[in-house]
């Protein structure tokens, strides 16, 4: 029973909310400029890894190259 009034009030929060932005220019605005906010951390964290891989394997290579 419980599990069924948590998913119900989920759900009604998703749609109550989706309904604010959707009615809300300020909202609008503020969702965009989170996504975007995300969207250059993902960015970043992925850069940041690549180049961390890439550093390790060409220390892998050189150690492959000089042993």
């Amino acid at each position: 029973m419980m599990e069924k009034s948590f998913c119900f009030g989920l759900m009604l929060g998703a749609i109550g909310g989706a309904l604010i932005v959707s009615n809300s220019q300020k909202a609008r605005q503020l969702l965009k400029k989170s996504q975007d906010e995300i969207k250059q951390k993902v960015n970043n964290f992925v850069e940041d890894k690549l180049e961390e891989t890439s550093e390790t394997i060409d220390k892998a290579q050189s150690k492959i190259k000089k042993g």
